[in-house]
């Protein structure tokens, strides 16, 4: 069993782990930092199974953290990639409209854009058709600033100068056990064991249990919700030049299924949101008995899926008949057959519920004395990684006093 002290450990190689890893080393350098992670290689999951959008942050409520972090995190990562000359491409989106209630809703999402600092411009039908003729709406919004990038690529380079900062990395390390003792946290990760000053946990998916190791009283589970994804025919690759959005529903927390340009040239449609019955499952076939026995010991489980009984039915009946899934995208894209879809790995998000059944929509956090724990970092947390990682460098600064 090998043996590794540590100034500050960080538990988690996603986007958000590996920035707020490499800011710290950056900011604290003569602290030794070692990244914890089960896999061999970074963002080997939410961070690498998402549409690598940029988000310019419309949807996000003005003076929030969700905001500022997305449109701070838009412009670093625009400058990261063209620093390190990572794919980026500045290609707009539209929120398309289908209808009157549609429009009514992309108005508001308009005003929102204005208080948020976010350029916009409002098409009608015939702008609309002259942007995309393949497109069909009563009207769009265009948002200029938002991207597409390659986000594992992005981890990849912060892991990279992490490592040149002298910082230690553990990969192929599966955390088992976190204890909290008097003058360090002892971390079971792996063949090692490391005793580190303090912990920040990044844990994604794995949030709760992660948590729950250091016996923190939750009130809060993390639920999986599968976004399945197909790609275009090879044919359709210039189908689109922007992204193109629906307007989404208010009451769900998911921006429906979209039309998205990828950085190697292919568009996919997605995603869905499925309820998840594995924390992983990106495959076909995606049950996992602990899984689902955990959530549906949760009583917020239960609350959640009555609260949403009709919408979630309906995504279940759409993720498994294809036609079905496909009307949605046929809204504002008519020309589109069954048989244009080709299969394309899915995505796991990790919703934060509370028991009493309400979906966590902002940042969540659970700590004890040495150690810091991020609970929830709701989308756009890839666009958003840089500036939540300098966010919990100043809680950890402040907390553990570095």
């Amino acid at each position: 069993m090998t043996r590794i002290s540590s100034d500050l450990s960080v538990i988690g190689a996603g986007i958000v782990g590996v920035a707020t890893a490499l800011q710290l080393k950056q900011r604290f350098p003569h602290l030794t930092i070692t990244l914890i992670d089960k896999e061999s290689s970074p963002a080997r999951h939410q961070t690498g199974h998402n549409s690598g959008v940029v988000h310019a942050g419309v949807y996000y409520k003005p003076g929030s953290l969700k905001a500022d972090f997305c449109k701070r995190g838009a412009d670093l990562t625009r400058d990261l990639c063209h620093e390190h000359k990572l794919p980026y491409h500045q290609c707009g989106k539209l929120l398309v409209a289908t209808d009157d209630a549609e429009y009514a809703r992309m108005i508001d999402l308009e005003q929102r854009c204005g208080e948020n600092g976010i350029e916009t411009q409002r098409l009608n039908e015939s702008e609309l058709k002259k942007e995309e003729p393949h497109i069909a709406g009563v009207g769009a919004l265009l948002v200029p600033r938002t991207a597409i990038t390659d986000f594992i690529a992005i981890t990849q380079v912060l892991l990279k100068l992490f490592q040149q900062n002298n910082g230690t990395t553990l990969l192929n390390s599966e955390v088992t056990g976190i204890k909290e003792e008097s003058n360090c946290v002892r971390i079971s990760a792996g063949n090692a064991t490391v005793e580190s000053s303090s912990l920040i946990v990044c844990g994604g998916l794995m949030a709760d249990r992660l948590a729950q190791m250091m016996e923190i009283d939750l009130d809060f589970r993390i639920i999986p919700f599968r976004g399945e994804y197909y790609q275009l025919s090879s044919e359709f690759n210039d189908i689109v030049r922007h992204l193109i959005y629906p307007i989404p529903d208010p009451e769900l927390p998911f921006l429906g299924v979209h039309l998205t340009l990828m950085v190697n040239g292919t568009v996919t449609v997605g995603p869905n949101a499925v309820l998840g019955w594995k924390r992983e499952g990106y495959g076909s076939i995606n049950f996992s008995l602990k899984d689902a026995a955990e959530m549906c010991r949760f009583p917020g489980f239960w609350k959640v899926l009555k609260e949403n009984l009709g919408s979630g039915f309906n995504e279940f009946l759409d993720s498994l008949y294809k036609p079905g899934y496909l009307k949605r995208v046929q809204k504002y894209c008519p020309q589109l057959r069954p048989g244009d879809l080709t299969p394309y790995p899915a995505g796991v998000r990790a919703q934060a519920v509370m028991s009493d059944g309400k979906l966590v929509h902002d940042f969540l956090f659970s700590d004890t004395l040495r150690s810091l724990h991020v609970c929830n970092a709701p989308s756009p947390a890839a666009t958003s990684a840089l500036p939540i990682g300098a966010y919990l460098c100043d809680k950890a600064a402040e907390k553990f006093k570095l």
